[in-house]
This record gives C-alpha cells, sequence and structure tokens, in this order.
C-alpha cells in the first residue's frame, strides 16, 4: 500500500465515519462485507497507532492491524465475541503485537546460539541436524491446518494454551485436543528419524 494511498484512506476514514456511528457497524460487521469494510476504515489507523506504540515500527504495525482484520473476517462465522468488537479489536492487535515481539526475540536468540554453536559442531553433525530439521518441518506442514497453527504458536511461539485460545477464539479444551493430534501425527511421522534424535540429543549433552 502506497503512502499516498494510506494518507488518502485515512482521510476518507476520518471524514466518512464517526463515533456515533460505531455501534452500527459493530451489529452488522459478522453478516454483511460492507459494514465490515466500514468497520476496517473507522478503527484501522487508531489501530495502527496503538500497535505502533508497542513495535515502534510503522510497517509492522500495520501489518499486524492488517492480520487481525484479516483473521476476523476469515473466522467470523465461528467466532464468539462476548466484548465489544472495538474493545476486542484493540485487545487482539494488543496481543498480536506482543506476539510479534516474543516471536522476533526467539527468532534473534536461535540465530545468535547458532552463529555460536556452528563453529565448534563437526560437519557429520551439522549434516544430521539439517535432515532432522528437513524432516521435521515436513511433518509439521503435514498437519491439518488448525493443528499446525496452534502447534507452532505453542512449540515456536511460546503461547500458553490460555493465550492461544484467546488469539484463535477458540477454547481450551479445543487447544488441548489439537496439541494432542498433532503429536500423534508427529511421531507417527517422525518414527524412522528417532535414532537421529536421540543421537543429536546426546551429543548435546556430552559437549
Amino acid at each position: 500500500m502506497s503512502s499516498r494511498y494510506k494518507k488518502a484512506f485515512a482521510k476518507l476514514a476520518d471524514e466518512l465515519f464517526s463515533v456515533s456511528q460505531e455501534n452500527d457497524i459493530a451489529n452488522a460487521w459478522k453478516q454483511d462485507e460492507k459494514a465490515f469494510e466500514d468497520l476496517f476504515r473507522s478503527l484501522y489507523q487508531p489501530l495502527c497507532k496503538n500497535a505502533n506504540m508497542l513495535l515502534n515500527d510503522s510497517d509492522e504495525a500495520e501489518e499486524t492491524v492488517q492480520n487481525v482484520f484479516i483473521s476476523l473476517w476469515e473466522k467470523r462465522r465461528e467466532m464468539e465475541i462476548t466484548i465489544s468488537i472495538k474493545s476486542y479489536l484493540y485487545k487482539a492487535v494488543r496481543n498480536a503485537s506482543l506476539n510479534r515481539i516474543k516471536h522476533s526475540k526467539v527468532r534473534k536468540q536461535y540465530v545468535e546460539e547458532q552463529q555460536y554453536l556452528s563453529p565448534s559442531i563437526p560437519a557429520t553433525e551439522i549434516s544430521i541436524q539439517n535432515e532432522l530439521q528437513a524432516q521435521i518441518q515436513k511433518a509439521i506442514e503435514s498437519l491439518p491446518e488448525q493443528c499446525r497453527l496452534i502447534f507452532k504458536f505453542s512449540r515456536f511461539e511460546e503461547l500458553k494454551y490460555s493465550e492461544i485460545a484467546e488469539q484463535l477464539g477458540i477454547s481450551i479444551k479445543t487447544v488441548e485436543n489439537q496439541m494432542g493430534k498433532a503429536l500423534k501425527i508427529m511421531r507417527e511421522q517422525l518414527r524412522d528419524y528417532l535414532v537421529l534424535i536421540i543421537f543429536i540429543i546426546h551429543s548435546q549433552l556430552l559437549s
């Protein structure tokens, strides 16, 4: 989205939508695409500002807000929101921003650890690790969509089950069931690589 379009978009939103319209918009967004578009226009800029306060990056803030709206629209039929849509969106954007910060820290830590470990790891072990990593990624991608998303939230972004449930608008029990399903599928997919996993763990314990 170009900067000129963003400015025109923001100006149009400010001119067309006032606070007095908010309740009418909120009540219709699930059934009417136009109402959802109105909701987007009325809250997009304020939500971006809110996200930017946490992320300190306007591009990431906009991407975060856009992803929240996309998720809201795609899951609108199964989601049960018990608070006002405005409050929900502010909370969802805040959670998504915090998740992005956490994921960035985890990724940075992983890169630093790899830079530290790589020089001292034998070439054979690096090859084994690469093979295992490829097979794990393949197994993850074979999971059903919701199962895969919950698994990644839990294992890669280190979210609690309650946080995942809130993020996806589902029950904690559903998260638990989906994680159990994911682990069962992963064990089945990786059964031929258990020896490699044991080898890597053993090597790390001895190092």
